[in-house]
């Protein structure tokens, strides 16, 4: 864990929240086994102090209960009628008391991070510190992977791929599903022999599909991503076996008790955490611990998130335990424009760490008040 210093002795208090309901198209559609994105919404969740400091936080649950099961609209329901009033009218010292007393309600986790994560950020600026200092960053600028979508053409893919190792990003993740695998992959690799290169299934196959999946063997895959359910770990410790390529688990790992249960089964060799989907900074740094410990690899995920998210991710992923180069691409991989006033970009093939206080970006408050101001709630 981070050691919380205090650099003012007085607690604060949580004098207005609000939520701000966002769409953003994406450049292009983003294909899964789950479907095809073509915009990205989430919400801005907006906590303001007694002092007048603002803390921020990104709702990314989907629409749709397909990565997991939580959804944006449910989210949105457990922040207002659940989870803020356990921290409004109540002095906050440190942010990992929002994680304790979330532990009343069950789940939810990205609706937890979304506030859990805002406090965090709230806590630097009143301390007057970067979260990434409090978070142990260890360097300011970063290597970064991208995430790709399927392509139907095999001459576009590696089109798409030759420009994401021209733009600088040294390792690259293909999304797979039964039948949209081996031909693929293999391209890239005989085009790209030395790439960091990344198969992720979205829980697209079952032990039906050992044979399709041994085959990947051949490829030199850094790992295979959540091949099977998202609730499985026995399946996934019997593919292992059968295996030279690690696999990696993302969906089903909500809690360090999960990493716990891989690790005894042998379910995995990596673990690719997502903040949201562990319920924020606190339950995160609990993994990464047990990582190191264990020596499992452990790197960062990414969730179409914003300049809110992409900044917090870039934060954390550069303390030294992330072993491989996280999806935490550009804003403007994915987005025509962003809500940041300065965008997060690739410079010289990395991305900087933002330094600045809290996470260390500024929202641009105009495109804020463009959006839907979805509701405020002033302090009782």
């Amino acid at each position: 864990m981070v050691r919380i210093v205090r650099e003012k002795e007085e607690n604060f208090s949580i004098s207005k929240v609000e939520l701000f309901q966002i769409r953003l198209p994406l450049k292009s559609p983003f294909k899964t086994s789950y479907g095809v994105l073509t915009e990205k919404a989430f919400d801005i969740i907006c906590l303001t102090s007694e002092s007048g400091h603002i803390g921020y936080g990104e709702l990314v649950a989907f629409e749709t209960p397909d990565y997991i099961e939580e959804t944006l609209p449910n989210s949105r329901l457990i922040i207002k009628d659940h989870l803020l009033p356990l921290i409004l009218n109540r002095k906050i010292e440190n942010p990992t008391q929002i994680w304790e007393w979330f532990q009343v309600v069950r789940g939810n986790y990205m609706a937890k991070s979304a506030i859990e994560t805002a406090v965090w950020d709230l806590y630097a600026k009143i301390t007057g510190q970067s979260l990434g200092v409090i978070l142990e960053s260890a360097t300011d600028q970063l290597e970064v992977g991208v995430s790709m979508g399927m392509v139907a053409s095999t001459e576009e893919l590696l089109k798409r791929v030759s420009d994401y190792v021209e733009e600088g990003y040294t390792r690259v993740k293909l999304k797979i599903k039964p039948g949209y695998d081996i031909i693929p992959l293999s391209a890239i690799r005989k085009k790209f022999p030395n790439l960091m290169l990344m198969a992720d299934a979205n829980s697209a196959y079952d032990l039906s599909h050992l044979t399709d999946l041994k085959a990947l063997d051949s490829l030199n895959l850094v790992m295979i991503e959540q091949p099977f359910a998202a609730d499985d770990f026995l399946d996934h410790a019997i593919l292992q076996k059968e295996l030279n390529t690690p696999l990696c688990l993302d969906e089903n790992i909500r809690t360090v008790n999960d990493c716990r249960v891989a690790v005894a089964l042998g379910s995995c060799r990596s673990i690719n955490l997502k903040i949201p989907r562990v319920g924020g900074i606190t339950e995160a740094l609990k993994i990464i611990d047990y990582c190191r410990d264990k020596q499992i690899l452990v790197w960062l995920g990414g969730m179409f998130e914003s300049g809110v998210g992409r900044a917090l991710n870039l934060q954390l992923a550069s303390r030294t335990e992330f072993g491989l180069p996280g999806d935490i691409s550009a804003s403007d991989r994915y987005f025509y424009e962003d809500i940041l006033e300065k965008p997060l970009l690739m410079e010289a093939g990395k991305m900087k760490v933002p330094q600045g206080l809290g996470i260390g970006v500024t929202v641009n408050g105009a495109f804020l008040q463009k959006n839907n101001l979805s509701y405020t709630w002033l302090k009782r």
